[in-house]
């Protein structure tokens, strides 16, 4: 989500999470809230969709507010 998807990119990430939706586990990490996710998604259906079948049967790992760049910055 770090750059703007093209209307080819979230066609291939919606077709790609419905295919694994019901038989497969996907991992999703990203510094973003779950409220950014769609605008960063693109804001139209394609994000309405993909957002659905993560959000469905998520489990969700919050691993704090801790940002290893400040704190190790030089690395």
């Amino acid at each position: 989500m770090l750059d703007e998807l093209t209307q080819q990119q979230e066609h291939f990430l919606f077709e790609l999470i419905e295919r694994r939706y019901t038989d497969h586990s996907t991992a999703f990490c990203t510094q973003y809230k779950l409220e950014d996710w769609h605008t960063r998604l693109g804001g139209g259906i394609h994000a309405d969709a993909i957002i659905d079948r993560i959000v469905h049967n998520k489990v969700q790992v919050y691993t704090g507010d801790l940002n290893m760049r400040e704190l190790h910055p030089n690395q």
